[in-house]
């Protein structure tokens, strides 16, 4: 069957109507682009092209919804936002929840990147007895108290002193978002960095986490979410479906399985808060089709939880609360509000609550807790 659309044509001031054209030249002109079309049809035709949309069919569909347009605006005001607070950033000795000679745990605040904590620790001399290798401890233990409010010159104090100052060699051993909180692991030396990434990988490395959402009150106390993980097209974190784990994604990547473990632990500010390093069992959701659209007049309830990774995916426990359909306060990347209760949220309400491991040279259990934000501590009152 045959569908003709006609169309009626729009010239521009300087078009000249087919009426004006002399018709020798308009059926030469016709004929041509017969001939032309016709002849193209027996070539080979350009491949890519045409089977751009079979191929894109062939890969998985995504499971979560794509970014919010508004998203985009207020995650780069985040940014540059974030970027102004890190030259401002002073790192303090109490934030420092652990060291020794091999590794430091410090409680990163909420909005301060990474990268930023790793160079304030690097100038701030910490534990500058191990970092500079005198004898005298407790005289570069008072160094370093003394500077602990302000940056050192490296080059400055090794004028100062003398002789020659080695700068500290550190890691991170693992990577909290820009907003999330809590506690953060380094390390300072290739070896112990190369050891504590074995221990990640092969989920030898506990952790808990603690995040303020915002839903409808969910019917369960414990659950697990199992469900694949990667990025669209659009190079996006999205939520795939389990049984698409191994599948090829647009940009070559292949779809990884991600697993999360939820306790609820309140609902509008009644609950608890116990100390615990295993989830309950309870209910699994195997995730293998689209949850249903979160209805923004069904966002009533203030919904504290606690999150066990049990892998540990980019974004994977602001996407599983998304799938859930109780995004993260704050998280406007992944559906959670921005503006809640007349206020404002210039950031997501995620912390890392405890992190547990043997320690990479002696052996020993280690377990580390960082104070509760204080955007969780009035969400649990006593039931």
């Amino acid at each position: 069957m045959v569908c003709l659309l006609l169309l009626k044509p729009t010239l521009s001031p300087t078009a000249k109507p087919l009426s004006r054209i002399p018709r020798k030249l308009l059926t030469f002109s016709l004929c041509c682009s017969y001939i032309s079309s016709m002849s193209s049809q027996n070539e080979p035709s350009d491949v890519t092209s045409q089977s751009t949309p079979l191929e894109l069919q062939k890969y998985p569909t995504p499971l979560s919804p794509p970014l919010p347009t508004i998203s985009k605006e207020i995650e780069l005001a985040r940014a540059m936002a974030a970027s102004s607070r890190s030259s401002l950033f002073s790192f303090s000795m109490s934030d420092i929840l652990y060291e020794d000679q091999w590794l430091i745990v410090v409680n990163k605040p909420q909005g301060i990147y990474c990268e930023t904590m790793l160079e304030k620790i690097l100038t701030s001399c910490v534990d500058s007895s191990k970092s500079i290798g005198l004898n005298d401890v407790s005289f570069c233990w008072e160094l370093c108290k003394q500077n602990s409010h302000k940056l050192i010159d490296w080059k400055e104090l090794q004028s100062s002193l003398g002789f020659k100052v080695s700068q500290p060699e550190l890691h991170l051993a693992n990577r909290l978002d820009r907003d999330t909180s809590g506690v953060m692991l380094i390390t300072k030396s290739h070896k112990v960095a190369s050891k504590l990434v074995k221990a990640f990988t092969n989920h030898k490395v506990r952790k808990t986490y603690i995040a303020q959402c915002v839903g409808s009150a969910p019917k369960w106390e414990n659950i697990t979410v199992k469900s694949g993980h990667g990025r669209s097209k659009f190079g996006i974190w999205r939520v795939y479906a389990a049984s698409d784990v191994g599948r090829t994604l647009p940009g070559g990547s292949v779809v990884r399985d991600m697993e999360t473990s939820f306790e609820l632990l309140s609902v509008n500010g009644q609950g608890k808060l116990e100390e615990l390093y295993e989830c309950k069992k309870g209910e699994t959701i195997v995730a293998d089709e689209k949850r249903p659209e979160i209805d923004a007049e069904a966002k009533v309830d203030e919904i504290l939880v606690r999150a066990f990774p049990r892998s540990g995916r980019t974004h994977q426990i602001r996407l599983h609360c998304q799938y859930l359909g109780i995004p993260i306060r704050g998280d406007v990347k992944y559906e959670g509000v921005y503006e809640w209760k007349g206020k404002i949220y210039d950031r997501h309400e995620l912390h890392a609550e405890t992190l547990s491991f043997e320690h990479p040279i002696t052996g020993r259990p280690l377990v580390f807790h960082a104070p509760l934000p204080g955007w969780a501590s009035p969400q649990l009152q006593p039931l």
